[in-house]
């Protein structure tokens, strides 16, 4: 495939990652920016406080469709998994920084856990169960989902260490995440992030 081909479908994945969720279900449902509430991301926990169960089950499935639709336009067009990488990350970037919502997003740890299961279902689901056990042991969010994208190029190098794309992706996947988490780390360190159940909260995804 020309690299034209594979230009399109960064392109395009990440037009259809700038559809925001919680940011377009947040107008559209409760007339608010989701942004200018709580912990002030657009992500699906901050939703849940603000906006209650029903439209975070509409963002959860929204996010996590988004990535799982760009991963499988990527492999259809470029017919290889180079083109399904392309379109996961271009979704998770355009999820964190959408060009429908003033480059403004989310931190795009659903996403990018709906990517990585797209990608490879068995890596992704040691790097979820994880993250999950993580966020139940300590009640923080922003941990659990650090931790899962620091240890998913960890898992791809144990499990499939031929493979340098993957490998290339892992990584670049698990620095986005670190850096739009860079607020979340330094409460970490300093003992004022929030946990799951307190009123305010900063690790959503």
């Amino acid at each position: 495939m020309a690299y034209i081909g594979y230009i399109a479908i960064f392109i395009l994945a990440y037009s259809i990652g700038s559809i925001n969720s919680s940011i377009a279900i947040g107008k559209l449902w409760k007339k608010e920016d989701i942004r200018k509430l709580g912990s002030g991301n657009a992500g699906a926990t901050n939703t849940l406080r603000n906006f209650g169960i029903g439209p975070t089950v509409l963002v959860v499935v929204g996010d996590a469709l988004k990535g799982v639709a760009a991963i499988f336009i990527g492999r259809m067009l470029a017919g290889n998994e180079v083109g399904a990488m392309l379109g996961g990350l271009g979704t998770v970037i355009g999820h964190n920084w959408p060009i429908f919502f003033q480059f403004k997003g989310g931190k795009g740890i659903l996403t990018s856990a709906a990517v990585i299961l797209t990608i490879r279902p068995d890596i992704g689901a040691i790097v979820v169960i994880i993250s999950i056990i993580i966020i139940v042991i300590t009640r923080y969010v922003s941990l659990g989902s650090l931790v899962g994208s620091v240890i998913f190029p960890v898992i791809v190098v144990i499990m499939d260490f031929e493979n340098i794309g993957l490998l290339v992706f892992s990584i670049i996947l698990g620095l986005l995440a670190v850096y739009r988490h860079r607020g979340n780390i330094k409460r970490l360190r300093e003992g004022t992030e929030s946990k799951i159940g307190s009123k305010k909260c900063g690790g959503e995804p």
